[in-house]
């Protein structure tokens, strides 16, 4: 959520700060600014919705200078607005905020005569900031000072009038990171905004802060010590972001899912064993898993759920990360706790993460950003290498969290003493299979696509399972109301007769997911109690599935048949083309869907 990006360069920075907004715009938002010194003069525009009303604004009121900052903003405190937009200026500084100041309202009471323009916590830092500078302080001391008395999640870019060479960046709780040019510098909130201007970057540790000039950054910790971070080289390949020829970004990362599920797969079990660093965690003493994440991730643990207690005989507790701190669970000193996140920033699983720390044996994380804060706190990080996901409803980097989740379950039943090498062979060549099947199901999109028709008219859309097909039951009905805005409810099918069954009737459809496995016939049962309803049931299922139970449903969809352990690997994909297939009929923003954003870095 919100995107931040400063440049110091040789050049007119609005320009470039708008194409390096451009490459944030998978965050999400619904407001966009930048701000610039021109011969000592601080200016600024801003506009409401997507870019182009920011790019068409700066036609008609351009913005010179060679230094700058800009912001992609996600409304949290007040509506979008020209108003609440970033930047938020005083008369002698601007500054640009992702996240959250707790305490902003005490601020705001401590500042006295301040005119406050905007309902944001943001406009807060802008006038303490200018509180400091009418002290007599200079702006590095200012902006330092400033962020001694913020509390909550921040990262923050400061542009001071007069000072056309300095922006100083901090971050606590939100990534930000520096890019080193040639004579020039940049900030961004990740490497992707700052791709196209420099490969080298150095990423601010948790309370660091910095004073960036065209000559470099001195870095500073959160007590104020002079810090050395590492400057990293990024591939280009890494941060590269484009459709492909796709229609959507949603679309290519459904159909760039074999070859990434392949690549995480070899990267874990490069062989007939799964393979990660020795002595990095050890199950076997390991009483119980905690497995935390929201949203998708979520699912992804509910689903690994299944396998670490059927495979590895080890108890799981499964935790929404939003809740599991506030109700202060036990933690066992034998238990392992695993956090994961897609974008290793999700401010509820950091705060999870750090909750756990201390109690638990071990801290793992499951991620896609190798420099994420959870992987960095983490005792053991383990990457997804989905590459750049831009869609907000995540597809690609679910299904190689189950593919992480998988390996990992697998390890602790070997480390269990549950599975021998024969057993644990086997699983791992199930797993490699999968990529093909993906493939075999993907061929299956035309027949999706005319089956949405249909459901783009409903008003409710329910999705069953039981079993591991129960979590990706709550997967499909996720996708479809994120970016069809359809409600869209996902349930065990065995609780349908304990109240949802009122729901149906002849306009509701049902997706039903129903492999042929060993809960197959019980999952039919409950597909009959729908249709004895007239309730439209969509049977997703194997050929052995749709010979004996397509009688009398409305549509079977037949997917490949695969080793039921593993099937919601390959079930995801019909969940999400269903989802997307039916957001092009309604016609609704795919890639971006409303009051939705890629990275949650707030509570």
């Amino acid at each position: 959520m919100c995107g931040i990006v400063g440049v110091l360069g040789d050049h007119e920075v609005a320009p470039i700060l708008v194409e390096a907004l451009k490459r944030l715009e998978y965050r999400g938002y619904d407001s966009a600014g930048i701000a610039t010194v021109q011969n000592g003069a601080l200016d600024r525009r801003r506009a409401v919705g997507k870019l182009v009303n920011l790019s068409d604004l700066l036609v008609h009121e351009p913005l010179p200078g060679k230094s700058g900052i800009g912001h992609t903003r996600w409304a949290t405190h007040g509506g979008p607005s020209v108003a609440n937009a970033h930047p938020h200026r005083t008369g002698r500084v601007a500054v640009v905020h992702n996240g959250i100041i707790e305490n902003f309202r005490d601020l705001r009471d401590r500042l006295k005569g301040a005119v406050f323009e905007s309902e944001t916590d943001t406009e807060t830092v802008a006038h303490l900031c200018e509180s400091f500078l009418d002290d007599g302080m200079p702006p590095r001391m200012a902006a330092a000072e400033t962020l001694k008395h913020l509390e909550g999640a921040f990262a923050l870019a400061f542009l001071f009038e007069g000072e056309e060479d300095l922006i100083v960046a901090a971050r606590k709780g939100s990534p930000l990171a520096i890019g080193h040019g040639d004579g020039e510098m940049f900030v961004g909130s990740d490497a992707i905004a700052l791709s196209p201007m420099t490969n080298r970057i150095t990423y601010l540790e948790e309370g660091d802060y910095a004073f960036v000039t065209r000559a470099g950054a001195e870095i500073f910790d959160a007590e104020g010590r002079r810090a050395n971070r590492d400057l990293r080289e990024i591939s280009s390949k890494s941060a590269q972001i484009d459709k492909g020829g796709h229609r959507h970004f949603m679309v290519k990362e459904i159909f760039e899912q074999p070859t990434v599920l392949a690549d995480c797969l070899t990267h874990y079990a490069p062989g007939d064993a799964v393979v990660i660093p020795e002595g990095s965690v050890d199950f076997s003493r390991t009483d119980r898993l905690i497995l935390v994440a929201c949203g998708t991730a979520h699912y992804a643990c509910l689903v690994a759920k299944y396998w670490f207690e059927q495979l590895a005989g080890l108890p799981c507790d499964v935790d929404i990360a939003s809740e599991f701190r506030y109700r202060e669970p036990p933690v066992s000193e034998q238990a392992a706790a695993l956090f994961v996140s897609q974008s290793g920033e999700t401010a509820d699983t950091l705060a999870a993460l750090r909750y756990a720390t201390g109690k638990a044996a071990h801290i793992l994380s499951v991620v896609n950003v190798a420099e994420s804060s959870i992987a960095r706190e983490s005792d053991l990080a383990l990457p997804i290498l989905a590459g750049v996901e831009v869609g907000v409803a995540s597809t690609k980097a679910f299904l190689c969290q189950l593919g992480v989740l998988a390996n990992l379950a697998i390890l602790a039943a070997r480390q269990k003493g549950r599975i021998d090498a024969r057993r644990e062979a086997e699983l791992l060549h199930t797993l490699r299979s999968l990529p093909a099947l993906i493939n075999q199901s993907l061929a299956l999109e035309d027949e999706i696509r005319r089956g949405t028709r249909a459901l783009a008219r409903a008003q409710t859309i329910l999705f069953l399972g039981r079993g591991p097909m129960f979590p990706m039951a709550l997967e499909g009905a996720l996708k479809l109301k994120e970016i069809s805005y359809i409600h869209a409810e996902g349930y065990a099918s065995g609780e349908l007769k304990h109240g949802p069954i009122a729901l149906v009737d002849k306009t509701v459809p049902v997706v039903v997911l129903a492999p042929r496995d060993a809960l197959f016939d019980k999952t039919i049962s409950n597909m009959q109690e729908v249709m004895a309803r007239e309730g439209r049931v969509w049977l997703v299922t194997d050929k052995p599935g749709a010979a004996a139970a397509s009688d009398g449903v409305w549509k079977t969809l037949t997917m490949p048949q695969v080793d039921p352990i593993f099937a919601p690997l390959l079930y995801a994909v019909p969940a999400q083309l269903i989802a997307y297939h039916t957001a092009l009929h309604k016609g609704t923003d795919v890639d971006q869907p409303r009051n939705l954003a890629k990275s949650v870095t707030v509570e």
